[in-house]
């Protein structure tokens, strides 16, 4: 029989509104021109790509079926007519396409929901931006990633050198769908096999329908006008309108790195620490008070090892932290070291996974360990945080696609309700990016937010600079470690 859906992913299913959809994406920009200038990389590159690389996620192929009754938890099943021109949709910008305009597109096509009768995933070939770039926006379901059975797409697609790797074709047949009787009769014996697994299958589905049906009335108020909007004590709680707004910030590597190096933080850190700059800079621009001792509370998914927990294709769990961002604390030193003392609890149990190890995963592991960070996320929805902040370290060296250069990555996280804003970012072949989604109508400066992640990070290392420069010739500066 097909595999059934785990718990959480029916949760995550009967979650999703159409003002908070449940779907994860990164946004990828190639080099799109050879050595002589020809186009190399476009959507029929790519198409053929994904055909030869989709036997590596087989539940790319497959939609959701619900069993009769919902007696059991839904199933996993292939798709008879599996329609790869459908998932994978051919878009572009007037040229020279800026990144404004590509932001624009992103943030409509992160505002749609996934048709939950598909395979649940699209793919979006962008051509037109500007310097003879192309940009892939993938976006995937979190009930479809989850790191055990499927690892996301592009984990798959990428390659460490412009030659792609010989992978050996195979026949794709669908497997016969099951008939409403047989998911029936197999219920029924799971129902003998294992009753605690069953009535666990018939609460969540009957859980998963009824916020389905609140959440269709609370449209329905909100349409009528009978729904008040919160007063919320921050400009991140907010009810969410059913449109996005995404913004991209390039950022140097070197410039975290130094910042970590004088500093002896983590790059984690330093990109925490920049968060938090970036945060307490906007808040003042809105004239929010930002007193000493102020703090906003970030949902920080992080790598583990934990052998209790549910193992992954990964090599290692992701779990939930919480962490205080001190946006009240003036000196960007200050706020770095606050964030790396609140993060050293962590380090010290052993269970903390290094960033070497998450780069060095198979394949480009971020858009699989941003996807888990999200479903850890909504896991902790009821938690009492302001917004999620992931963070993934990936390789530092190219790599390529259909013998295409990848020259930027940007995670695309998903807002989840009644936060406004949530935060992705990825380090790349010398990069740190930063990906931003807001609620379109909550924040309608994103660009002022993303200034000011720049500006952050300028601080950071002007203070570094700063401080090497005080320091007295022939004496070792404040924090450093003598060299054995």
């Amino acid at each position: 029989m097909p595999e059934r859906l785990r718990p959480n992913d029916v949760t995550f299913l009967g979650e999703e509104t159409a003002h908070a959809p449940l779907h994860n994406a990164t946004l990828e920009i190639f080099d799109a021109l050879d050595e002589a200038g020809e186009q190399r990389f476009g959507y029929e590159a790519l198409v053929s790509l994904i055909a030869d690389r989709i036997d590596f996620v087989p539940r790319y192929r497959q939609r959701i079926r619900q069993v009769p009754g919902r007696l059991a938890m839904p199933v996993w099943v292939d798709e008879d007519d599996f329609d790869l021109g459908y998932h994978v949709r051919r878009s572009a910008l007037p040229r020279p396409g800026s990144m404004e305009q590509l932001w624009e597109l992103v943030a409509r096509i992160m505002s749609r929901r996934l048709d939950p009768q598909r395979p649940l995933w699209e793919l979006y070939v962008v051509e037109g931006l500007e310097g003879d770039r192309v940009a892939l926006l993938s976006k995937s379901h979190q009930a479809l990633v989850d790191g055990i059975s499927t690892v996301d797409l592009l984990q798959v697609l990428l390659d460490t050198d412009p030659d792609p790797r010989d992978v050996p074709c195979q026949h794709w047949e669908p497997e016969r769908e099951p008939s409403s009787s047989a998911l029936l009769v197999e219920a029924l014996r799971d129902s003998v096999r294992r009753p605690r697994v069953v009535l666990d299958g018939v609460r969540v589905n009957a859980e998963a329908v009824g916020r389905t049906a609140r959440g269709a009335l609370a449209m329905l108020g909100e349409l009528s006008g009978a729904a008040r909007r919160p007063h919320p004590e921050t400009p991140l709680a907010a009810e969410l309108s059913a449109q996005r707004r995404v913004l991209t910030v390039k950022t140097d590597f070197a410039a975290h790195r130094a910042v970590k190096e004088f500093h002896h933080a983590s790059i984690n850190d330093v990109v925490l620490a920049t968060v938090t700059g970036a945060l307490r800079a906007w808040l003042m621009t809105r004239g929010e008070a930002v007193n000493a001792g102020r703090s906003l509370r970030a949902m920080v998914p992080m790598s583990v090892i934990d052998d209790e927990a549910e193992p992954t294709s990964l090599g290692s769990q992701v779990a939930g932290h919480l962490l205080d961002l001190p946006v009240g604390e003036a000196s960007p030193v200050v706020r770095l070291h606050q964030v790396s003392y609140a993060f050293r609890a962590h380090k010290d149990t052993g269970r903390a996974v290094s960033a070497d190890k998450i780069a060095g995963v198979s394949g480009f592991a971020p858009t699989t360990f941003h996807a888990l960070g999200s479903r850890v996320a909504v896991e902790h929805r009821r938690r009492n945080y302001d917004l999620v902040v992931t963070h993934v370290p990936g390789p530092q060296f190219p790599l390529y696609a259909a013998g295409a250069r990848m020259v930027e990555t940007y995670p695309v996280p998903p807002l989840l309700p009644g936060r406004a804003l949530a935060i992705g970012v990825t380090s790349y072949d010398g990069l740190v990016s930063y990906g931003i989604t807001a609620d379109r109508d909550a924040i309608w400066d994103i660009e002022v937010l993303g200034q000011c992640i720049t500006e952050a990070l300028e601080e950071l290392v002007d203070s570094a600079s700063e401080t090497r420069q005080r320091a007295p010739r022939g004496r070792a500066r404040p924090g450093a470690k003598e060299k054995s």
